[in-house]
């Protein structure tokens, strides 16, 4: 669901294609006008003594070779091995965690859907592009038994038993593909940061999508922002997005893939593309009952990601000292609780 967009699609020709873009709930109310502010809860206590959230969080609370299990080491967390450096997140335990709960709190905001494409009920073959610990293949798998679903991943991560219908392979998704058959529908989420030729990929999607199918794109734009100027410079989650986002563009593989996704589909072909956008607050000081349980579950969710997505890229593309991204991290997590400030992003 391409956070702020999100394209699936049909392919209804073998020239002249088609694509529904979408990945997200025609309900939710994050999604029912994304040009509409989101309402603060009138009742939250913004006095000295309990100026943050933090108090509250809880409450809210097969056979591979062994060449790709040579994992490298960095500043205390693991990276994958195959294509070593070019995926710049760990694959950790503490990193398949925090993919686990990305995947729950993108059902919560799609109202308990993992996808929005009208697949049908039996598809034939299903595409997982980046299927990490392999949780959204296996619910598919469990859901379309009569599928076969694959999931592509550079890390070895996911669980040996899974469905008899589900496969892993380690590939690169960006390497040519050479599948000896097309399939009914192709899906990737949360890619942002670890892709450097998005036009490429959705070409290769396209070209890979069989007659009638679907391809459904969901992910993210970080660039964080408020609704009521609280965001400003001075915050340290501000200058900690602001220096990330600069440095996966340096990197070559933008943080912010989201409201793109629509025009790359479009480019190579896809048709009937259908666009979702949805506002994820970054704390629960929405008023919307669902908006803010969504943003609990966000601001823990970017808490658990600080680490996880900041030190390789600071480190090896911005140049900073570790000792240095350390400081600045434990500003962020001072920062991102301050119930004064209503900073959100899009899916």
């Amino acid at each position: 669901m391409a956070t702020p967009s999100t394209p699936a699609g049909q392919h209804t020709s073998a020239d002249a294609t088609t694509a529904l873009a979408g990945a997200t709930t025609s309900t939710s109310a994050a999604d029912a006008d994304p040009s509409a502010t989101i309402t603060i809860d009138p009742n939250l206590s913004n006095n000295e003594t309990d100026s943050t959230f933090g108090d509250d969080l809880s409450s809210y609370t097969q056979s591979l070779t062994s060449s790709i299990y040579n994992y490298s080491y960095e500043n205390g967390r693991r990276y994958h091995a195959y294509k070593s450096g070019s995926y710049p997140i760990p694959n950790d335990n503490a990193e398949m965690d925090r993919l686990d709960l990305t995947h729950g709190m993108i059902q919560f905001i799609l109202d308990g859907k993992i996808h929005l494409s009208k697949i049908g009920s039996e598809p034939h073959h299903i595409l997982d592009v980046g299927t990490g610990t392999g949780i959204w293949a296996i619910e598919m798998g469990d859901n379309y038994p009569t599928a076969e679903v694959r999931g592509i991943d550079l890390s070895p991560v996911q669980p040996a038993f899974v469905p008899p219908n589900v496969k892993f392979e380690i590939d690169d998704c960006e390497a040519p593909w050479t599948y000896p058959f097309k399939f009914d529908y192709i899906f990737s989420r949360y890619l942002a940061g670890s892709i450097k030729n998005w036009p490429g990929l959705v070409k290769q999607m396209f070209d890979n999508t069989a007659e009638g199918g679907w391809t459904e794109i969901q992910d993210f734009d970080f660039a964080f922002y408020s609704d009521d100027g609280s965001l400003t410079s001075d915050n340290a989650t501000h200058q900690w997005i602001t220096q990330l986002n600069n440095g996966f563009t340096q990197f070559g593989a933008t943080s912010c893939p989201g409201p793109m996704v629509k025009g790359w589909m479009m480019d190579v072909g896809f048709t009937n593309i259908v666009e979702h956008k949805f506002k994820l607050p970054l704390g629960p000081w929405a008023k919307d009952k669902k908006l803010k349980t969504l943003g609990s579950w966000n601001m823990l969710f970017m808490i658990d990601s600080l680490e996880a997505v900041t030190v390789f890229i600071f480190t090896n593309v911005l140049k900073w000292k570790l000792e240095e991204v350390t400081v600045l991290l434990a500003k962020v997590r001072n920062d991102i609780v301050l119930k004064h400030v209503h900073a959100q992003y899009d899916l």
